[in-house]
């Protein structure tokens, strides 16, 4: 079962621009990641997909990173073919890979090519668990914030947000597609979060995400080990509840 979430405030960094949210949130992961080495031995990183990741996964890519010690899995993918251009996977592939530092062999792709979805994911989270830990707690997770509160692919009334005993889970048709998404445990577990949001029309969300407000997917996650990576038009209003904004 997942911890409670906490909800301190989160702390916000609002960015001038798109080139300095991708900078400045892929200097966040950096350096969790290479601390997590230093400390483990080795790093997991699971990165979303949606179009706000793009550019932070090219900052990442050309970072001095040891590659070869971290581990990258996908939060969640649409159930798509191999190659869909709507695959997350395309993304992370084409902006990761750009440079070629970091190994193929270091992402690992969700199985939703099998026709068996339930079993597909027992099988990724036993691969997350392999890296991890059992139970998994990876040490960065980057997510979005969809303009319904939800993240990852924890839909509002889908009943995958309230999955507590499973890491990862199939969830119901969302704009023309299931997908697989790991589930509320694994992220509230995570050593740090990193939210990166940009856009007016997620400024609301943004807001209650902020305010700790558990009726939307994303307020179910902790805030103590989270930084919340925004743009001038997606920047909550100033509020007591807001602590660390640059």
């Amino acid at each position: 079962m997942a911890p409670p979430a906490d909800h301190r405030a989160v702390r916000v960094v609002i960015a001038r621009d798109d080139r300095e949210l991708a900078r400045r949130a892929a200097a966040e992961i950096a350096e969790a990641l290479r601390r997590a080495v230093a400390t483990r031995g080795l790093a997991t990183l699971a990165v979303s997909g949606g179009s706000t990741p793009g550019d932070l996964l090219a900052q990442l890519a050309t970072a001095s990173l040891p590659w070869e010690r971290i581990h990258v899995f996908q939060v969640d993918e649409r159930v798509a073919p191999v190659g869909h251009p709507e695959r997350n996977l395309e993304l992370l592939r084409a902006r990761l890979f750009a440079t070629g530092s970091v190994p193929a062999d270091r992402v690992h792709a969700m199985p939703v090519e099998d026709r068996d979805l339930a079993a597909a994911a027992e099988r990724y989270a036993t691969e997350l668990c392999a890296y991890a830990g059992d139970p998994p707690v990876p040490d960065v997770v980057q997510l979005g914030l969809g303009v319904d509160g939800h993240t990852a692919s924890l839909l509002p009334g889908d009943p995958v947000l309230d999955v507590d005993d499973r890491e990862v889970a199939v969830t119901g048709i969302y704009q023309g597609w299931r997908r697989l998404t790991l589930t509320v445990p694994p992220l509230a577990r995570a050593r740090l979060l990193v939210w990166v949001v940009r856009g007016a029309d997620k400024r609301a969300m943004v807001e209650r995400l902020v305010a700790g407000d558990p009726s939307i997917p994303a307020g179910r996650l902790p805030s103590e080990r989270a930084v919340l990576f925004v743009d001038p038009g997606a920047g909550p209003a100033t509020s007591p509840a807001v602590s660390g904004t640059e």
